[in-house]
């Protein structure tokens, strides 16, 4: 027998299996938009942030301050720093958390501060924490921290199996907060110079909307260990510490709070739309907003891995959707150094979201994630500075390299997620 032939068959039956467990999820997990959202005002207007704030969750907060970290190099010392500084606790939760160099810094950090008394709890995915060393697990538990597994793979119902937490949260004594795209590996380290190494941002947060990033790890807290966090060393008083407006939203199997963001934000968008995303495979809906938006004369410009990505599969099947995006004027640019992780979508030079969200189904329909929406038109500047320099470094795709591609419909889904 080939042995080729063999493991193609495998990863086909694979492919199917992981099929097959979203699509029967995705249809148990509730209602999504299905019609297309009206343009009815942009994303400078009040009506957007009105309607973002009461559509999405908690509204839109001032007063924040928000650093953006760029790479391993900047992502890594900056949480190990906060948690080293923590005197009364720290909430974690990761869906990446694999053995290595970095993963034994963050145990130890992490494990240190639970033996001074500090209240340190962690949430790890059953699924993407696999691979984090039983020696990692050990010490953390035998230290003191609350450790609980989301979501165990080897559980029979699909629903559950299916609803991992891509989540990417540190909140560190109820003050000090961290969203973005980096996992805990190796892979995130150093400055995105080496395929070894990925492109990713990750944001540290502090002020008023830190307790909505909290708020959220606690509710997965509670669905998951069944215990209210709560009091002064979880919620303190929360000073004004910078000049940003933002919310954090949350969402997951039942909430589509994911899915209509985008929406709403394509659809109020007037003149410039970015989009960097690690997994970018748009459903029937969202294409359609985005091809909409290039005809009323929005600027829309994407910015996606190429050739080094972790799941090849992924680009495949992405790719076959690019014809008629680009057809409709939309400008998709393929990053080259090395595999791009950053998720981020920036409307109109004031609208910015960042965080955990793929833009694809698995995100929108079934995972917990977390995203932070700023607007603010400094913020907005920082982060289309990054996003330039990205696409400064990638290839933009052209209509004659995507000849022969299957048609829209054919092709194979595929399950994934970083």
């Amino acid at each position: 027998m080939n042995l080729n032939n063999s493991w193609a068959r495998i990863l086909a039956l694979a492919t199917a299996w992981g099929f097959l467990l979203f699509e029967g999820c995705a249809l148990k997990m509730g209602k999504q938009p299905r019609q297309e959202i009206e343009p009815l005002y942009s994303a400078h207007s009040p009506e957007f942030r009105q309607a973002a704030g009461s559509l999405l969750g908690p509204d839109f907060v001032p007063d924040n301050n928000i650093t953006t970290l760029v790479n391993g190099n900047q992502i890594f010392p900056a949480m190990l720093g906060a948690i080293r500084s923590a005197k009364h606790s720290i909430n974690f939760e990761t869906y990446t958390f694999w053995d290595g160099e970095i993963a034994h810094q963050f145990t130890e950090a992490l494990a240190e501060r639970a033996q001074a008394g500090v209240k340190v709890n962690a949430i790890l995915d059953a699924q993407g924490t696999q691979k984090m060393g039983r020696q990692n697990l050990a010490r953390l538990r035998n230290a003191g921290v609350e450790v609980v597994k989301y979501h165990s793979v080897l559980w029979p119902d699909p629903r559950r199996y299916n609803n991992r937490s891509h989540r990417k949260l540190l909140i560190v004594d109820g003050k000090i907060a961290f969203t973005g795209g980096a996992g805990i590996a190796d892979l995130w380290t150093g400055n995105a110079d080496s395929p070894q190494h990925w492109r990713d941002n990750h944001y540290k947060i502090t002020g008023p909307v830190v307790a909505q990033l909290q708020a959220t790890f606690a509710i997965n807290w509670l669905k998951t260990h069944g215990g209210v966090l709560h009091g002064a060393n979880y919620f303190p008083p929360l000073a004004n510490t910078g000049p940003y407006l933002a919310q954090a939203i949350r969402s997951g199997a039942h909430n589509e709070s994911l899915d209509l963001m985008y929406l709403l934000a394509i659809a109020s968008a007037q003149k410039t739309l970015r989009i960097e995303n690690a997994y970018f495979l748009p459903d029937d809906l969202m294409r359609k907003e985005l091809t909409e938006a290039a005809k009323r004369g929005v600027k829309v410009e994407i910015v996606v891995p190429g050739k080094k990505i972790d799941q090849k599969l992924v680009r495949l099947a992405s790719r076959r959707h690019w014809p008629e995006l680009i057809r409709a004027g939309i400008r998709i640019f393929e990053y080259q150094p090395t595999m791009v992780h950053v998720k981020l979508m920036v409307v109109d030079d004031i609208f910015v979201s960042v965080g955990s969200g793929n833009f694809d189904n698995r995100s929108v329909r079934l995972n917990d994630e977390a995203n932070l929406d700023v607007l603010d038109r400094n913020f907005a500047a920082q982060q289309t500075r990054l996003f330039e320099n990205d696409k400064r470094n990638s290839r933009e795709v052209t209509p004659d390299e995507l000849r022969g591609l299957p048609r829209r419909g054919e092709g194979h889904s595929v399950d994934y997620q970083r």
